[in-house]
C-alpha cells in the first residue's frame, strides 16, 4: 500500500470526482495540516476567505453555477461562523460539504480542555448543531473514513443539500488505498408501472384542456432537468413563467414567456396567463411569502399538476417515488402530442427611460439594457431581489438570489464564488449599501484573485427593504456612511479597479458602458432616494408588515 496517500488525498479526490475543483475557508490549526494536502492537490485548489460565513456564501454561490461545492473550516469557532451560511445552503437545495478540521482523536477521547472547545470535554456539540442543517453527517475515524466520506458525499448530492465531515488532525494523516469505483450513480428511475399509472392520470387531466401554462422554480434547476425545459419551450413552447428564485431557467426573451409570477402582485397578463389556464404544470415550484406576495397564489390542485424532487401530483392524487426528470419527461411528450396548448404570447416591448433622474426605475431600465446572454446575474435580498423581478433575462443567464433564506449580505461573497466557478462568464452583482456592509471584506478577495465582476452598489441610504416594511423613518434602519468607491484600494493593496459614484441617468450609462468589458474589479455606487422602491417591494412589504 502506498503509506504517503491519506484520508486527506481521498477526501479531495473525491471532492474533484464530484466536480468540486476550489475549496473555500479560513485557516485554523485544526486544518492546517490537511491544508498542506490541499495545496499540492492536482485538481482541488485552495480559496482563502476573510472569514467563515463568507466562505460558506462562496461556496454556495461556486456550487449555484457547478452544482456543488466546498468549504473548510477549524472545530468550534470557525464552524459555528459558517452554519448561517450553511442553513442557507440546506433551505435552498444547494449541495455543500462543510468540512472540519478538529483536535486529534485521543485529545477528544480523554475529554482535554481544548481551546475552540466549549471546556467540557463534549466534542460533538458543533456536530449535532450541523445535523440540523445538513442532510448527512460524520465524524471520521481511521476505521470508517472512506466509507464515511462516501456517503455522505453521494447523500448531499441526491438530496441537493449540505454534508459535514469531522476530520481530526490525525485522521486526515492515516493511509488508505485510493478511491474505486466511481462514487457518482446514474439517475434513478421509478419503477415502470407506477411511471406508466402516472402518465395515464396526466393524459386523461390534459386530454381536455385547451390551454395550459407553465410554472417552473428553483427546485427544477436543483434536479437537473433546466435544460429540458428550455429546450421543451424552444420546440413545443407553452404560455410559460417562473417564480423569481427559478428565474434563468428560460430564454425570457422569446416567445412564450410571460414574465415572473408573483401571485397577487403579478403584472395582470402574467396573472392570467399562468392562472386562468384550463392546467397549470407546476415544476420544481415552492411557494414561499416573499416571492408570492405573502401567499397570494391562484393555482388550486384541481387545474395543476404538480412536478417535485421525488413525487408528482396530479389534481388530488400523489404519486411518491418517481424522480423529477422522469416526470418531465412524461409530461414533455404529452403536451407535444397535443395539437394546441392555447395563443403564444409574444415578449412585450421593453421600455426605455426618460429623462435624466436616476430612481429605482431608470437604473433597472438601464441594467435590462446592459444584460448580454451567459451573464451571471446575482441580486441580493433587498430592493436589489425586488426590482430584478422585473427583468427579462436573456438566454444562457444564470441568475442567483437567495429569497428563502434571505441573509442580506450573501449576494457579495456568492459573486466570488461563482466567478471562482466560471472565470470566463461576466457576474453582475447588484447589492444594496446596508447589505454590502455586512460582506464588504470579501471585495479583497475578489480583487486579490484577479477578478473582474461588475459591482452595482445601490446606495439608498440605510435598510431600504426594512424601511418599506416597517419603521422607514426609525434610526434602527439607518447605517453608517462610507465612501464606497474608495474601498477597493484599502481591501487590496496590490489591485486597481475601475470605481464611480453616479448620480443621474446619463452618469450611469455612462458607467455602464465603461464597465461594461473591463480587465478589472468595477464598483459602481449608485444613487437612490432614501424610499423610493420597486413596486414588487412595495406590494410585499404590505403582506410582511
Amino acid at each position: 500500500m502506498n503509506t504517503s496517500y491519506s484520508v486527506a488525498d481521498y477526501l479531495l479526490d473525491r471532492l474533484a470526482e464530484c466536480g468540486i475543483t476550489h475549496l473555500f475557508g479560513v485557516p485554523g490549526d485544526y486544518n492546517l495540516r490537511f491544508l498542506d494536502n490541499v495545496l499540492a492537490h492536482r485538481q482541488v485548489s485552495w480559496v482563502g476567505c476573510a472569514n467563515e460565513l463568507n466562505a460558506a456564501y462562496a461556496a454556495d454561490g461556486y456550487a449555484r453555477c457547478l452544482g456543488a461545492g466546498a468549504l473548510l473550516t477549524t472545530f468550534g469557532v470557525g464552524e459555528l461562523s459558517a452554519l448561517n451560511g450553511i442553513a442557507g445552503s440546506y433551505a435552498e437545495r444547494v449541495p455543500v460539504i462543510h468540512i472540519v478540521g478538529a483536535p486529534e482523536q485521543s485529545a477528544q477521547q480523554q475529554g482535554a480542555l481544548l481551546h475552540h472547545s466549549l471546556g467540557d470535554g463534549d466534542f460533538r456539540h458543533f456536530y449535532r448543531m450541523s445535523a440540523e442543517v445538513s442532510a448527512a453527517q460524520a465524524a471520521l475515524t481511521p476505521q470508517n473514513a472512506c466509507i464515511e466520506i462516501d456517503r455522505v458525499l453521494k447523500t448531499a448530492l441526491a438530496q441537493r443539500r449540505p454534508g459535514y465531515l469531522l476530520l481530526p488532525s490525525d485522521v486526515a494523516r492515516t493511509a488508505v488505498i485510493a478511491p474505486e469505483p466511481a462514487l457518482l450513480h446514474s439517475d434513478e428511475e421509478a419503477c415502470p408501472a407506477r411511471a406508466e399509472a402516472f402518465r395515464q392520470c396526466a393524459q386523461q387531466a390534459l386530454k381536455a384542456c385547451r390551454r395550459i401554462s407553465l410554472l417552473a422554480d428553483f427546485l427544477a434547476d436543483r434536479f437537473g432537468v433546466s435544460q429540458v425545459l428550455h429546450q421543451w419551450m424552444q420546440e413545443a413552447p407553452l404560455p410559460h413563467a417562473t417564480l423569481l428564485m427559478g428565474k434563468g431557467l428560460f430564454d425570457e426573451t422569446q416567445p412564450g414567456f410571460v414574465g415572473t409570477y408573483s401571485g397577487a402582485a403579478s403584472e395582470d397578463s402574467v396573472r392570467r396567463a399562468v392562472e386562468e389556464a384550463d392546467m397549470i404544470l407546476c415544476v420544481g415550484v415552492c411557494f414561499t411569502d416573499t416571492i408570492t406576495s405573502g401567499f397570494t397564489q391562484n393555482v388550486p390542485a384541481a387545474r395543476s399538476i404538480d412536478i417535485q424532487p421525488h413525487a408528482a401530483r396530479v389534481g388530488e392524487r400523489w404519486f411518491s417515488g418517481l424522480p423529477m426528470a422522469q416526470s418531465v419527461a412524461i409530461l414533455r411528450e404529452l403536451c407535444r402530442q397535443m395539437p394546441d396548448a392555447g395563443q403564444i404570447p409574444a415578449p412585450p416591448p421593453l421600455s426605455a427611460s426618460e429623462g435624466n433622474t436616476l430612481d429605482q426605475r431608470a437604473f433597472w431600465l438601464a441594467l435590462q439594457a446592459f444584460l448580454r446572454p451567459g451573464d451571471i446575474v446575482i441580486a441580493d435580498q433587498g430592493t436589489a431581489c425586488f426590482g430584478a423581478a422585473g427583468l427579462r433575462l436573456p438566454a444562457h443567464t444564470t441568475f442567483i438570489v437567495q429569497s428563502l433564506w434571505a441573509s442580506i449580505g450573501f449576494t457579495l461573497p456568492a459573486a466570488f464564488g461563482a466567478q471562482t466557478a466560471a472565470p470566463e462568464r461576466r457576474v453582475i452583482l447588484i447589492v444594496g449599501d446596508g447589505a454590502a456592509q455586512l460582506s464588504a471584506q470579501e471585495m479583497g478577495s475578489m480583487l486579490r484573485d484577479g477578478q473582474r465582476p461588475i459591482i452595482l452598489l445601490l446606495n439608498n441610504d440605510g435598510y431600504t427593504v426594512e424601511r418599506a416594511i416597517h419603521g422607514a423613518d426609525q434610526r434602527y434602519n439607518d447605517i453608517s456612511r462610507w465612501r464606497w468607491t474608495r474601498l477597493p484600494e484599502a481591501l487590496c493593496a496590490d489591485a486597481e479597479a475601475y470605481t464611480v459614484c453616479v448620480r443621474d441617468s446619463a452618469g450611469l450609462a455612462s458607467a455602464l458602458r465603461d464597465a461594461a468589458d473591463a480587465q478589472r474589479l468595477s464598483l459602481i455606487e449608485v444613487m437612490l432616494p432614501q424610499n423610493d422602491v420597486p413596486d414588487l417591494l412595495q406590494a410585499v412589504s404590505k403582506t410582511l408588515g
